[in-house]
């Protein structure tokens, strides 16, 4: 008995009925990879509450829960967010393994590159928003007018906040998978985006802005990476219409 439903080849015909069917089973993946990972989170939900709870301050304490059931929501929640983390990459590749047969050999390699990248940008954001998005946002927050305010912090809007900022941050660092596609697309030109480079730094500081976040230090620290991502993404783009140029004359000096 197969495990894992078997990836076709590319080109190769199947059934609308083996097609439903191997929909099926990889969704049964991925709820499967959500269920291992819920368990793992579930079981460590200390650690996962204590690394979460690290930049509150002393004069501000564990967070407090305020109804009967909000303690296990809680946990139920970090969890779920935790395991949908862990079965990340199961669930992109089961995706990834459907859609690919429709693909050619060599679009199919320059994909996963970009797939790889745009993962490695995602991971990026959540470590730059935990250790410092995350710990200057929390403490000029819980820091501001202190000596007027009695603050306590509870526990489903702390934790929502904080999801809140990891998500914005990974948002942030997918810049240049959003501009690269663009430009692939045909969309925008390289040249446009050296032309139009400033108003290009007002529409990233206009979309941090609109991101979440309460506090001027949030959206001072995810302009900052933006402005950053955004050169990055004009001089990928260079490299990227260059590599196609080369690929285009590679290919007429052969049919030549």
């Amino acid at each position: 008995m197969r495990l894992l439903p078997r990836r076709l080849r590319y080109g190769e015909e199947a059934t609308l009925v083996e097609h439903l069917e191997e929909l099926r089973q990889r969704i049964f993946v991925c709820l499967g990879a959500l269920v291992v990972g819920f368990a793992v989170t579930y079981g460590i939900h200390r650690h996962l509450l204590h690394w979460l709870n690290r930049y509150l301050p002393q004069h501000v304490g564990k967070p407090i829960t305020l109804g009967v059931a909000e303690p296990f929501l809680t946990v139920m929640k970090i969890s779920l967010w935790g395991a949908l983390l862990l079965a990340l990459p199961v669930i992109l590749w089961q995706l990834w393994a459907f859609l690919a047969p429709a693909i050619e050999t060599g679009t199919e390699r320059r994909i996963r590159l970009f797939v790889a990248f745009a993962s490695a940008l995602l991971l990026s954001g959540v470590v730059f928003g935990y250790f410092v998005a995350l710990p200057a946002a929390v403490h000029y927050l819980t820091n501001y007018d202190k000596q007027v305010f009695d603050i306590q912090i509870r526990a489903s809007e702390y934790y929502s906040f904080v999801t809140m900022v990891l998500i914005a941050m990974a948002i942030v660092f997918e810049l240049p998978v959003f501009v690269l596609a663009l430009v692939r697309l045909g969309i925008l030109s390289t040249r446009q985006l050296r032309r139009n480079r400033r108003t290009g730094y007002f529409i990233v500081a206009a979309i941090a802005v609109a991101l979440p976040g309460v506090d001027p230090v949030t959206t001072v620290i995810e302009i900052l990476p933006l402005w950053f991502l955004f050169e990055l993404s004009i001089w990928l783009s260079v490299l990227a219409e260059r590599r196609a140029a080369a690929a285009v004359q590679a290919s007429g000096a052969t049919g030549s």
